[in-house]
């Protein structure tokens, strides 16, 4: 489940403790997944920026239909240094439960270039397996859907370009330019599969379209309220709360 919402770095809900005095910003939020007309789970999301470093923990939980047929959950955490818009991240500890295996894995970047700390369970490497060394320059999927959820000035709308490495595959996000429409914002982006994943995945599909609708929020900043996304079980949206 981590691949439908992770990799769509539109992945994860989150729960942080309340924010600390003195902080930068904070930002908040949360969702429900919607597919084929029915609620399959929710996302939310907490962040503190503040010293010129971020954090932020997520939670995501398989909820309506789908919870009776399978609970999933996924539990994550990224912290690192913030500089205008740019998120780099330190350190990414995720822990997730599909219903049928459990996993737990922990990232540590230097100098941009990430360190596979932990990842269980272990398996025997395979083939198509990246070298983290090679991985420079490459945010957490956490770290990642905080990017694209946020609140953002109008003039920092849209316009990403993200290379996401999750200790072993890597996957891009991008974003156009927003077209404004009705008072709102949209724009038109793009999930892609990169390299790490099976041959029979990369074989399914590897570009996976969506778009986001901002609309204004207080403090003169744009708010993510609707998400409409292509994944390998249909179309899916995203719907805030």
């Amino acid at each position: 489940m981590t691949v439908l919402f992770g990799r769509l770095a539109l992945a994860a809900a989150c729960l942080l403790a309340p924010a600390a005095a003195g902080a930068d910003r904070t930002d908040s939020a949360r969702f429900d997944l919607v597919m084929l007309g029915l609620r399959a789970g929710t996302l939310t999301f907490q962040a503190v920026e503040a010293d010129g470093r971020y954090t932020v923990t997520g939670r995501m939980e398989s909820g309506g239909v789908v919870a009776v047929v399978r609970k999933v959950r996924y539990d994550g955490r990224a912290e690192g240094t913030v500089a205008g818009r740019a998120l780099a991240p330190l350190r990414y500890e995720e822990a997730a439960d599909t219903g049928r295996r459990q996993s737990e894995s922990v990232m540590e970047w230097t100098g941009g270039v990430p360190r596979v700390v932990r990842y269980a369970p272990e398996r025997a490497p395979k083939a198509f397996d990246l070298d983290p060394a090679t991985q420079g320059g490459t945010i957490d999927p956490l770290t990642a859907m905080y990017a694209t959820l946020r609140d953002v000035p109008a003039a920092e709308a849209c316009n990403l370009n993200l290379d996401l490495f999750d200790g072993r595959r890597r996957s891009r996000v991008t974003l156009g330019p927003p077209t404004p429409r009705d008072g709102a914002l949209l724009c038109a982006g793009e999930y892609r599969r990169v390299a790490g994943f099976p041959p029979r995945d990369m074989e399914e599909k590897t570009r996976f379209p969506f778009t986001l609708r901002l609309e204004p929020a207080e403090g003169g900043l744009m708010r993510v309220v609707r998400v409409e996304m292509d994944t390998i079980y249909g179309s899916a949206r995203l719907i805030r709360r």
